[in-house]
């Protein structure tokens, strides 16, 4: 219990330390620049309190839970006995296509951190109300973990396999600019967001814990070069996936029209 109550001190003391210069920020343009009362500051003050405890509260649990459970989620599932059931059954060459429940989990983590990540919720309900329900709040959700699922996935076959990010993004932003061209204009803002908000709260901490907790485990990757860039393809995969979301949404919608007309 005494070594609790000291990490969520020095942890609540960090998060003080970051926040600090946000709240100087705000406090000088608003006493100094706009020059106006405050309204309701001891409401202010007490959100700010519940943000630090809050943050403190979160950054406690990524580091004694979400980063241990994602690292030890990569270790489990690549292990030699779960594999392949016993040491001696271990081939010479280990190969991509031997690691299928890691991308099944990268699936299934992807889509299921993404669905549940507040950012996104906020984001599409936004873009449901602004678009008069041309773009579905649900739909958009769906389409962004898709995308956060298959990028994960794809993140995960590049560290097995040891190849270069930078092939995969330069493919990845290539298709993303092909669909721009072709996407209506009022859409293409909306999916550069989605692809942004994916990286928040919820979903970075899990897909960095496993990336690297994959790079940990694999014989000849490293965690500082192969372990880190699963984000990258968490952010923008979904962008591919928006835009085609939208695409046939605005297609079905002109569909059903010319058809009611009819």
């Amino acid at each position: 219990m005494f070594e609790f109550v000291q990490i969520f001190i020095r942890t609540l003391l960090e998060t003080l330390h970051d926040l600090l210069p946000i709240v100087l920020i705000l406090g000088f343009f608003q006493f100094v620049i706009l020059r106006g009362p405050m309204a309701r500051p001891w409401r202010i003050l007490r959100g700010l309190a519940y943000i630090m405890l809050g943050m403190a509260l979160f950054l406690m649990g990524l580091e004694e839970a979400i980063f241990p459970l994602g690292e030890l989620m990569a270790k489990q599932l690549t292990a030699p006995e779960f594999l392949f059931g016993s040491i001696a059954q271990i081939p010479e060459h280990v190969q991509w296509q031997y690691y299928g429940w890691v991308y099944a989990f990268a699936l299934a983590i992807g889509f299921a951190t993404t669905i549940a990540e507040p950012a996104l919720i906020a984001i599409a309900m936004k873009a449901q109300q602004i678009s008069g329900g041309a773009v579905s709040a649900w739909g958009l959700r769906l389409s962004v973990a898709a995308g956060v699922a298959i990028g994960v996935s794809i993140g995960c076959y590049r560290i097995i396999t040891g190849t270069d990010l930078w092939l995969y993004i330069i493919a990845a932003y290539i298709i993303v600019m092909v669909q721009t061209l072709f996407s209506p204009k009022r859409i293409i803002p909306l999916a550069y967001d989605s692809g942004g908000v994916t990286t928040s709260t919820v979903t970075v901490p899990l897909i960095a814990a496993l990336g690297l907790g994959l790079a940990s485990t694999i014989p000849g990757r490293s965690p500082m070069i192969d372990g880190f860039g699963l984000v990258a393809f968490a952010s923008v995969f979904p962008i591919m996936t928006v835009l085609a979301y939208t695409w046939i949404a605005e297609r079905w919608t002109s569909n059903t029209r010319e058809t009611t007309r009819r």
